[in-house]
């Protein structure tokens, strides 16, 4: 199934898209589905990662959130501080916005760490009761990475995942991606554009990838522009402010250092992902621990590529989004499942394609750049500290943000033509998460979520 550009690129909230904006919309689906019975309580019990790691993740607010109705992409983050203090003060919440329940947090949030369900480790059942106690209704869901849903029941009756149907451009591998561009001499931009037109009209194409782009923009500019310490006890500091103003005291001598762009590369991932961290609003790219990759290349193309027009940018985006589906259809974009090869690595793919292209890369040199994107960050692990999208993860998306510039001007001083090809990369990457021990896997149970602290 090929995923549309807009199930990779989603407009929500930090600081997780598989703890935070997953559970959150579970929760919301199941609350919109229990307001019509007579609910007197519900149970909500998270298994695995989201259990390991969710207090961190905020996932017990996003559940919390969910529950009265809120998601991802109209919440608001500055009153959702007040909403859950409410909630946590009175013991109360307003299931789906109009059936006022007692919630005891402590009894009917329940954190499982030594439980795992088998479909994938970010699972959640939600259950509602009535006052005498009997069970009215029960969902298992899983948040599968990128802040989609999985439920039971369509597992169950093997329903097909989200993604493109009736497309003129249907592609299961790179191989095939790149067969199909050159049978219809179309660029993988112009096919992604031609599937998205299958359902939509050009303006509302044109329309939704503006916003996908402003909301990357306008998270840019927030993160640049406060400071303070992020949320979580890790006391770490936020950094973009104080680089920015390093960067703008320095102009006259940044024009002796043909590096300094790099500078600002770094910067605007860092405003993304500190924006991530403190809870603010992001877009999923494909997950929100990777979400300042594609933005900061996509601002590094508009700010200091010769000839960055709209239509790049919009290529950008479409083709990025035809590499993320294939990692997210043959492998993982869920730290929780392969580690953060699938957060960090495949961004940093999808942002190598997608400049490559919008710099005008032929299709085989598109495929090359996201090739080399992945192919160094195999083997990446998702060990973040005190269960935080903090350290390393802000980092992370800085370096992974520099490595997508070097992978699209490597693969484009080429002729497209490479010993290894990105499907064996996404297989690689697929198996080396499987033999990934599941302390790496966004447990906070190894790497530098243990070691950090012991020191």
């Amino acid at each position: 199934m090929v995923a549309s550009t807009f199930d990779l690129f989603k407009i929500g909230v930090g600081p997780s898209s598989s703890h935070t904006m997953g559970p959150m919309t579970a929760a919301a689906d199941f609350a919109a589905g229990v307001v019509v019975l007579p609910v007197a309580r519900v149970d909500v019990a998270l298994y695995g990662s989201l259990a390991l790691t969710g207090k961190g993740h905020a996932t017990d607010r996003a559940i919390l959130l969910g529950l009265t109705g809120e998601r991802p992409a109209t919440l608001c983050p500055d009153r959702a501080d007040a909403t859950v203090a409410a909630i946590r003060e009175a013991g109360r919440l307003v299931l789906g916005g109009t059936h006022d329940i007692a919630f005891d947090e402590a009894r009917d949030l329940r954190f499982l760490q030594k439980e795992r369900l088998p479909f994938h480790s970010n699972a959640m059942r939600f259950a509602a009761f009535d006052a005498s106690g009997a069970e009215l209704l029960a969902v298992t869901a899983y948040s599968v990475g990128g802040g989609a849903v999985v439920y039971e029941a369509d597992i169950a009756r093997n329903a097909p995942p989200e993604g493109l149907a009736d497309i003129p451009h249907r592609f299961c591998s790179g191989d095939e991606l790149l067969a199909k561009s050159a049978a219809s001499d179309k660029s993988i931009a112009e096919m992604m554009r031609e599937n998205e037109l299958a359902a939509l009209s050009e303006e509302e194409l044109s329309t939704r990838l503006r916003a996908i782009r402003d909301a990357m923009s306008a998270c840019i500019d927030r993160g640049i522009s406060i400071g303070g310490i992020l949320p979580g006890g890790l006391e770490v500091k936020r950094r973009a402010p104080s680089i920015l103003r390093q960067l703008v005291e320095r102009q006259e001598r940044a024009l002796a250092d043909p590096l300094t762009v790099i500078d600002w590369v770094n910067l605007w991932a860092l405003a993304v992902n500190e924006e991530n961290a403190a809870g603010g609003k992001v877009v999923t790219a494909p997950t929100n621990g990777a979400a300042g990759i594609v933005p900061a290349v996509l601002r590094y193309y508009e700010r200091f590529a010769p000839g960055a027009c709209n239509r790049g940018a919009e290529d950008f985006l479409l083709t990025a989004a035809a590499i993320g589906s294939l990692f997210k259809e043959n492998a993982s974009i869920s730290g929780a499942e392969v580690g953060c090869q699938g957060e960090v690595g495949v961004a940093c793919s999808m942002a190598a394609a997608g400049l490559a292209a919008a710099l005008g890369a032929t299709p085989m040199q598109v495929e090359n750049a996201a090739e080399i994107g992945m192919e160094h960050n195999l083997g990446l692990t998702c060990d973040p500290v005190a269960g935080l999208v903090q350290v390393p993860c802000i980092e992370r998306n800085a370096v992974g943000s520099i490595k997508a510039i070097e992978a699209a001007r490597l693969a484009m001083l080429g002729d497209g033509t490479h010993r290894v090809s990105l499907d064996q990369v996404i297989e690689t990457m697929r198996k080396t998460g499987l033999d990934m021990s599941e302390r790496y896997k966004e447990t906070s149970l190894g790497g530098l979520a243990v070691n950090v602290v012991e020191c």
